[in-house]
């Protein structure tokens, strides 16, 4: 394993003493930046993009060149197993992700593969060994993937939704089938996790983009549940080092407690969740990530530093935080407004830690 020369945001993910508080930024290699947009329209489509091991490295590096993130994250989508599972993933222009062949029956879900990493899914497994190699040691790397709820909701609805009623009927009607299809995506998603890290990964993140979207009991059967048939499944060492794993639910703020008995090293934070709240509910058990609102990066760079500050402030004093927003960049930021964001962090988070 090659040695970190930067490890802050391992540490602080272990909750050990770092000098300052860690941070990235969920999406931060995206449409924001200008060389991302060359490369991208270079590609051809998102997807030649995804599937193209040079380019998808180019473009992880990309933010890295620009602002002193403390970690890399591999440039991919959410939807790849789905895809390796021959739905038939494509992205039409502002319509966002579409699957050929939705899910529909009882047969089709009998019929799902549970892809092999190194043959349907050798593209990413490329990238991450690719990236790991350019990266010299320069910062972590993140490997991810998304939730089994969150790819079932995709797979279903056959694109996104606003009301998941194909989804959700199913989970009502038919919770054993359901139940069959998330136990092949948690294996899933677990093999291709656990590829990512034996390909290079320093630390893994799960996005359960829609398990807030589901009731309270729901949350906990149809979602939780297989977060944690995930983690139980994943490898989280690699020549001796511990390869922590993050568990981010958009709106899970009401499950804190119960995501953090499932034993991730890191749970994300949205932004509708006060941190210190939450530090106060899971803080001994796991490490915080978050969770600054996205449209914060609108303001001005003088109002970007004072909401730095009161984040900062509010998770308070030690280790266990690393800095994000609670959601993915929006693709019509000002470069120079993420720059006041993390240089923000670099200059207020040191009086926070007694290492700094």
């Amino acid at each position: 394993m090659t040695s970190l020369k930067n490890d802050l945001f391992i540490r602080a993910l272990l909750k050990q003493d770092v000098e300052r508080t860690p941070v990235w930024m969920m999406r931060q290699a995206g449409r924001y930046l200008p060389e991302y947009r060359a490369v991208r329209s270079k590609a051809g489509s998102f997807m030649q993009l995804c599937t193209n091991p040079e380019l998808a490295c180019e473009v992880t590096l990309q933010p890295l060149e620009r602002f002193a993130f403390d970690a890399a994250i591999l440039f991919s989508d959410i939807l790849t197993i789905p895809d390796a599972m021959g739905l038939g993933l494509s992205f039409a222009e502002g319509e966002g992700p579409q699957f050929a062949k939705p899910i529909r029956t009882a047969e089709d879900i009998k019929q799902l593969p549970i892809p092999d990493p190194e043959s349907e899914l050798r593209y990413v497994i490329d990238a991450v060994r690719l990236i790991k190699t350019n990266l010299q040691g320069r910062v972590p790397l993140i490997g991810f993937s998304g939730s089994p709820w969150t790819l079932a909701t995709y797979m279903v609805e056959g694109k996104s939704s606003k009301s998941f009623q194909k989804v959700k009927s199913l989970m009502f009607e038919q919770p054993q089938l359901m139940h069959q299809m998330l136990d092949k995506l948690a294996q899933s998603v677990a093999a291709y996790l656990n590829a990512q890290i034996a390909a290079g990964a320093d630390a893994v993140m799960v996005f359960d983009t829609w398990g807030g979207m589901l009731s309270h009991d729901d949350y906990l059967e149809f979602s939780l549940r297989y977060a944690k048939q995930v983690k139980d499944l994943l490898k989280l060492e690699r020549d001796g080092q511990k390869i922590p794993a993050i568990l981010f639910t958009k709106g899970g703020g009401l499950w804190l407690e119960s995501m953090a008995n499932i034993g991730y090293d890191g749970l994300g934070l949205d932004w509708q969740t006060d941190i210190a709240q939450a530090r106060s509910r899971v803080g001994n058990q796991v490490a915080l990530q978050g969770n600054m609102d996205p449209i914060t990066l609108y303001a001005k760079p003088e109002v970007i530093r004072e909401k730095v500050g009161k984040i900062l402030h509010s998770y308070g004093q030690g280790s266990g935080h690393v800095f994000n927003l609670g959601h993915g960049i929006l693709p019509d930021i000002n470069p120079e407004h993420v720059k006041a964001m993390v240089d923000a962090v670099h200059e207020l988070s040191p009086q926070y830690h007694t290492a700094g």
